[in-house]
């Protein structure tokens, strides 16, 4: 009775650390949101992990659109492309902490944590001349410490009500996973990389005037949190 009621103890733990740690509605590591109000037809495209190469053509397919978006950026990226960061903040669009080397968080040190962060908002404020107020983690995968480094840098996590795999799927599939989650106050993960660039593009590209058609329309994670009216 005793090793069942321990086993039954083991798991319910373990449970409990992998909603910590990957749940998107979890807010035990860090204040954190996944979705926007409800009371608008807004959605927000969030992109992971740039500033890439094909950054400028994603900017120009969200012009064309006017979609507005929110660029998750790692620091070393941002000091690689710092012309593209630029480009990002002055075409409207928000830019967010993704860490400095997206390296996964969990079972790092608090001290590390704060220096992933720290870097990279340092890199963003340097190139661009704005200081992020969201992060994303690597991976979606919070830790423990996350939460002092997000309240000394001030900022707020950010999950995603729905992440379109373009790293694996082809961009019907991914437009297909977008859509059927679209709803009022969406927050869509995908990935502004060398290595994703040509899914990416193409999903955006396919989703857009689908989702506008159906009376959506696109802003920051910022917008869709509090509206300016």
């Amino acid at each position: 009775m005793f090793i069942e009621s321990m086993g039954g103890m083991a798991c319910a733990a373990a449970g409990l650390m992998a909603y910590a740690v990957r749940s998107r509605s979890s807010t035990l590591l860090g204040p954190s949101v996944w979705r926007g109000r409800s009371d608008r037809a807004s959605i927000a495209l969030t992109f992971d992990d740039g500033p890439s190469e094909a950054t400028p053509e994603l900017l120009g397919l969200l012009q064309s659109h006017g979609a507005r978006a929110t660029f998750f950026q790692c620091g070393m990226n941002v000091r690689r492309l710092p012309d593209v960061v630029r480009q990002v903040a002055a075409a409207g669009h928000e830019i967010g902490n993704h860490s400095d080397t997206h390296t996964r968080l969990y079972f790092r040190s608090r001290h590390s944590i704060y220096d992933e962060l720290a870097r990279a908002q340092g890199s963003i404020v340097e190139a661009a001349g704005v200081a992020p107020t969201l992060f994303r983690a690597p991976y979606g995968a919070r830790w423990f410490g996350l939460r002092a480094a997000q309240r000394k840098l001030g900022l707020l996590g950010v999950m995603w009500t729905a992440i379109g795999r373009d790293w694996k799927l082809p961009a019907p599939a991914v437009v297909a996973r977008l859509a059927a989650a679209a709803r009022n106050g969406a927050i869509f993960c995908l990935h502004d990389s060398r290595a994703t660039a040509g899914t990416c593009i193409e999903a955006v590209r396919r989703l857009i005037p689908s989702l506008l058609e159906k009376g959506y329309h696109f802003e920051t994670v910022s917008e869709i949190l509090c509206p300016k009216n």
